[in-house]
């Protein structure tokens, strides 16, 4: 039902909009409220392009080594060190904005992108590490054992033999990041100045105002939610196959 009336509402006519008439299927498709607001949106679209796309990955490849190392390459004190990875993921936002902000500030990297995706690589490592971790998991120890009669180390077993079966891991992680990343505002309104604010933020200066223009609101959460839709599109056949890697065992 909110779908429909965003596509509904979004494909009026401006004049057409209206509160009572909001289930209404409209007379004739307009994209009038997709070319008013997509200006305003491309500032905001393309930044927070620059700032998922890197994070997802950096953080996705970082959690991968994370959890390979915690699953097949044991070492004293990796019972220790997991828990303590995982309870990043239990510190709500709020609780570490202030003296997040007071860092980034003193290491010169408030401001712009680059402290923003330094911000979410940093934060999704806790859930990419558990992905992974899980992944890993149901890796056969013979694999390992046969790339250590052949010589390999630890680096060498992980990009040659452990990577290249990772895919649909991969594919959760990358979903999971980019959709968090995509969809931050608290960290892109307060850590970034107004000409790097991502998308997130422009969707709430065009719906947040006194005077709500329902049309351009629903334009604009539907051009928002294109890229989300698209990864899910592409790596969706992956996702479950990787969410429940290593569940079983």
């Amino acid at each position: 039902m909110p779908v429909y009336a965003l596509l509904v509402t979004a494909l009026k006519d401006p004049a057409h909009v209206d509160v009572v008439k909001m289930w209404s299927l409209p007379d004739g498709l307009s994209l009038d409220s997709f070319k008013t607001v997509w200006p305003q949106l491309l500032p905001g679209f393309r930044n927070s392009l620059i700032l998922t796309v890197p994070a997802s990955l950096i953080s996705s490849l970082l959690g991968a080594m994370n959890g390979f190392v915690l699953a097949k390459w044991r070492f004293p004190g990796a019972d220790i060190v997991f828990p303590i990875i995982l309870f990043g993921m239990f510190i709500p936002y709020q609780a570490i904005i202030i003296p997040m902000f007071q860092v980034l500030k003193d290491v010169g990297l408030w401001g712009g992108l680059d402290g923003l995706i330094l911000v979410h690589i940093i934060y999704g490592l806790p859930i990419t590490t558990l992905i992974f971790r899980s992944y890993f998991s149901g890796l056969p120890d013979e694999l390992i054992d046969a790339a250590q009669v052949d010589g390999a180390g630890m680096l060498r077993t992980f990009f040659f033999i452990a990577l290249p079966i990772a895919p649909p891991a991969f594919a959760v992680s990358m979903i999971w990041q980019f959709t968090s990343a995509w969809n931050d505002f608290l960290f892109g309104l307060i850590l970034t100045r107004t000409e790097y604010w991502p998308i997130t933020v422009a969707l709430n200066n065009i719906a947040g105002g006194q005077t709500v223009p329902f049309n351009q609101a629903m334009a604009s959460a539907l051009l928002a939610s294109i890229p989300t839709l698209l990864v899910y599109a592409l790596l969706g056949r992956f996702f479950m196959r990787g969410l429940m890697a290593g569940a079983l065992k």
